[in-house]
């Protein structure tokens, strides 16, 4: 090796050792384990019968945020508080093989925020973007294994995500309470529970999207909000089935109760929604827009909500609205409701437009052919029922039935094979029956008043045709 090589093989020793010997000392406790992000790592066993709830604080309250729950059944027996503002940034994360077994009482995870503002960014605290924001709970199982058990409860949250979570067993699977802003709950299956699938329980929430997610089986209801103040509630392309029992308070697969609070601006959009016709006052949605009256109007009924694109069967209502104004039911697929497909009472402002009420004979098996069908407006004032098909019905009084209504437009609707009448007014006045097209094969009166008008009836076709 010549000199220069020599001097220059030296200076580049000098220059590492230089190096090294300027970098801090690391000492235990800054030595980063990768592995202590593994719920394990804290303590937890996962072999469901030892009691894991401490392994999972410890994990909580170090800080580290992200926590990872991989293959084991991980039992706890009380609540796991997850203080945002306390230990920070925090999430749960599985795969899908993690399951959480929650024998005590409550919810097996809380989430707490601090946050008391609205969505806009101006109201939003430091602390909550610094050390709060969006948390998550993704890709694990919540089992519940005692009576009062339940699966996640949020409050004082902003931009909460739940993602890829199935919750069995509990009482009530995902329980918004207080105040909550900013919640997505995607992919999800909330199956088989005695209370409430997805329950917003008098909570303040504005922003909230509940997609692609299954929601079946919960003895008190699908999705279900009471009263707090709700608005921009998206729900769509679930599966959203058999969210009622005959043991239980009539209820629905979705429940919109406005009493005691206010709520509205809410769409249900592109979801299949059915079962069970055997729970008494059973519905697919039911909606009170009854809402707490407010110093700058009298009026009481709240909603400006929008249904459209769903299909709905096998309940005794399918849509039953009541108190409800700016009520959009567009483009979806109706049968099988045994007392009505569609009742609306004392709704101002709203529009039925484009669904299909059809009495399909491919579901008269079993007791599908006792299904009434029907679409009634009771109270109802200012709005329009246009192109709909209704396509037989039950034996019922008529197959559109108004009754102590005003400014009611109907037209372009076809009515084929009612067994009563196709239209029946009653203590109806200024409303039209127009441009419809009537199909029996009888000679029936199918466009009835009684105690009715001024009205209009013009240019509507009837075929009598013989059977």
């Amino acid at each position: 090796m010549n000199l220069a090589i020599r001097r220059y093989v030296i200076t580049c020793l000098v220059l590492n050792c230089l190096a090294v010997s300027n970098l801090p000392t690391l000492r235990g406790q800054d030595v980063i384990d990768v592995s202590q992000v593994d719920i394990r790592s804290f303590g937890a066993v996962g072999d469901g019968r030892t009691d894991d709830t401490n392994a999972f604080r410890k994990a909580i309250s170090s800080g580290r945020g992200g926590i990872r729950l991989g293959n084991g059944t991980f039992r706890i027996t009380e609540t796991v508080d997850i203080e945002l503002d306390k230990v920070g940034f925090t999430s749960l994360l599985g795969d899908g093989t993690a399951r959480v077994i929650m024998a005590g009482a409550g919810p097996a995870f809380r989430l707490i925020g601090t946050h008391g503002g609205t969505a806009d960014p101006g109201t939003v605290q430091p602390s909550v973007w610094d050390r709060q924001r969006a948390p998550l709970i993704e890709g694990i199982e919540i089992v519940g294994a005692h009576k009062l058990a339940c699966g996640i409860e949020a409050r004082g949250t902003m931009q909460l995500i739940i993602n890829r979570v199935v919750i069995r067993k509990v009482l009530h699977g995902i329980h918004l309470t207080k105040r909550n802003r900013n919640v997505i709950i995607a992919m999800c299956h909330i199956y088989e529970n005695e209370g409430v699938g997805i329950y917003y329980d008098h909570v303040d929430l504005h922003q909230s999207n509940i997609t692609n997610s299954h929601i079946s089986y919960n003895r008190q209801g699908g999705i279900v909000l009471r009263g707090g103040n709700v608005r921009n509630v998206h729900i769509g392309v679930c599966d959203i089935e058999g969210n009622m029992s005959p043991k239980t308070e009539p209820t629905a697969n979705i429940l919109i109760d406005s009493t005691g609070g206010s709520l509205g601006e809410i769409a249900i959009t592109g979801c299949t929604i059915q079962h069970d016709h055997r729970s008494p006052g059973s519905a697919n949605i039911r909606i009170n827009g009854k809402s707490l009256r407010r110093s700058h109007t009298n009026e009481l009924r709240h909603g400006n909500i929008t249904i459209s694109a769903n299909v709905l069967s096998d309940v005794r209502t399918n849509i039953e609205a009541s108190n409800t104004r700016g009520l959009t039911i567009v483009g979806n697929t109706i049968w099988k409701g045994f007392d009505s497909n569609l009742v609306l009472d004392n709704c101002q402002s709203f529009v039925v437009l484009g669904n299909i009420f059809d009495r399909n004979p491919r579901y008269h098996y079993g007791d599908g052919a006792d299904a009434k069908l029907g679409v009634v407006l009771r109270n109802c004032t200012d709005g329009n029922v246009t192109g709909n098909a209704i396509h037989g019905t039950g034996d019922i009084p008529a197959a559109i039935y108004l009754k102590n209504c005003k400014g009611i437009n109907m037209t372009g609707n076809s009515v084929y094979q009612p067994r009563g009448a196709a239209f029946l007014l009653e203590g109806v006045r200024s409303s039209r029956v127009s441009g419809s097209l009537i199909r029996v094969t009888d000679a029936r009166q199918v466009i009835v008043q009684r105690n009715s008008g001024p009205n209009q009836i013009a240019n509507n076709l009837i075929d009598r045709e013989s059977e």
